[in-house]
């Protein structure tokens, strides 16, 4: 069978879930074509396909594969579509009005393969798996892909996971309706190996962008020490909870050792009451331990927030941009953080909080959430006019200090003097996707 598989967007990563598909299809003996339509154009479809499968591992991912699957029904009426990753069970009923007869979740490989033998498959499956080494064969070279920018200047920068689904519950996270709870590991030889043909390949630099690198520590560690033995020119980057940094903070001198340069954490929010709402599981004292901890071992902290929720306040938003300034953390920041709104995608564990509920306007099929409103109409203004503040200042240029600083400006009370300027001064690495969800 002659099998496309699509991704149409992967925040700047090659797309691992293309070359995990690919490897396990092209076993079974299927021809694979594959289109990551971020970087690549739309395919002609001329043959159609007998089949096509679509990742969706985000939110940006499965609004943009809308009209790509529409246009595959156009095209090819024959041919059988599917939609796998994250986002393809929470949209399944919107999804298959579009045309896809297949709706695959969690350890979805293997159900892929029965679908396209036309066997019975299952829709969602957390089998412990053992995985091949991903096939990124036919995928885009990672120079069209988001680098690690240094001081040294820019790096090629590849993208693995040791990992999938999550041990936690967090209230607003998109891996839970999926996995609820559950975690598997990806082999170490596989991960290795994948590491190795991208680091052939060019790549200086590897994320893990496994939902929490330390929900299995052991399995980290052994990893990150083999990656420094036998790749020892290569650095990395990996996602950890700031639970899981305090938990195991005898590891993060073993980051730092085996070529770490920054740990993304998602903090979401400085404010207790909002924490605890989420179920982050952990507190704003703990946020600023780890960052003690993190400048301690001078190893770079990435920060991620949810900056407006129905709880933010003008005042706790101001508190944000001063304990970020306080802490040093400003460059460190990505400034689409300073924006972001939360998500309400279906079957998010938000919805059992009644203040969302009173919050929510409607959904919105296409943009696939529940739409809402702030009780404070300022705050939603400060949201919107803050992403677009950012998204100018990216195109011109500007440095992360001098956007944070915009967006201080923009949300100063009357009367309150300026804020000093922040001096110039190296950044921690990072990657220079700008985009987050």
């Amino acid at each position: 069978m002659r099998i496309l598989l699509i991704s149409t967007y992967d925040l700047g990563h090659q797309p691992l879930g293309l070359a995990n598909a690919a490897a396990w299809l092209r076993a079974a003996g299927h021809e694979v074509l594959t289109a990551d339509l971020a970087v690549e154009r739309r395919p002609s479809l001329q043959p159609a396909p007998d089949a096509a499968a679509f990742y969706l591992p985000m939110h940006t991912a499965a609004r943009l594969a809308a009209p790509v699957i529409q246009a595959v029904r156009r095209r090819g009426p024959e041919t059988r579509i599917a939609c796998f990753g994250l986002y393809a069970p929470p949209n399944a009923e919107y999804l298959r009005s579009l045309g896809a007869e297949a709706i695959l979740g969690g350890e979805s490989e293997p159900e892929l393969v029965r679908w396209a033998a036309g066997e019975p498959h299952r829709a969602l499956s957390l089998d412990r798996l053992q995985f091949p080494i991903p096939d990124r064969s036919t995928l885009p070279p990672l120079s069209r892909y988001a680098r690690l920018v240094t001081a040294e200047g820019p790096r090629l920068a590849g993208y693995t996971e040791s990992s999938r689904g999550c041990k936690h519950l967090c209230r607003h996270c998109p891996v839970v309706p999926v996995y609820n709870g559950t975690f598997r590991v990806v082999g170490e030889d596989t991960v290795l190996a994948d590491i190795h043909n991208q680091a052939a390949a060019g790549a200086a630099h590897i994320t893990f962008g496994d939902p929490d690198f330390f929900n299995g520590p052991t399995h980290a560690r052994r990893i990150v020490e083999r990656l420094a033995r036998e790749l020892p020119n290569l650095t990395y980057d990996a996602t950890i909870k700031i639970e899981h940094l305090l938990l195991h903070q005898h590891l993060i001198p073993v980051l730092k050792d085996t070529g770490c340069l920054f740990v993304t954490t998602a903090v979401e929010s400085l404010d207790d009451h909002v924490l605890a709402l989420l179920e982050k599981g952990h507190t704003r004292a703990d946020f600023l331990r780890v960052t003690e901890l993190f400048h301690h071992h001078q190893l770079g902290l990435s920060p991620t927030f949810i900056a407006f929720t129905p709880w933010t306040t003008r005042d706790t938003y101001r508190h944000l941009l001063a304990t970020l300034r306080q802490l040093d953390l400003t460059n460190a920041t990505s400034p689409v953080q300073l924006g972001l709104r939360l998500l309400i995608p279906p079957q998010s564990r938000l919805l059992e909080l009644p203040a969302i509920q009173s919050a929510i306007t409607g959904f919105n099929q296409r943009a696939l959430l529940h739409q809402w409103t702030h009780p404070d109409p300022i705050l939603d203004h400060w949201s919107h006019h803050i992403l677009r503040l950012v998204a100018a200042a990216q195109k011109q240029h500007l440095t992360r200090s001098r956007i944070f600083q915009q967006v201080e400006e923009y949300v100063q009370e009357p009367g309150h003097p300026a804020p000093p300027p922040i001096p110039d001064r190296a950044t921690i690495p990072y990657l220079n996707e700008p985009w987050y969800c």
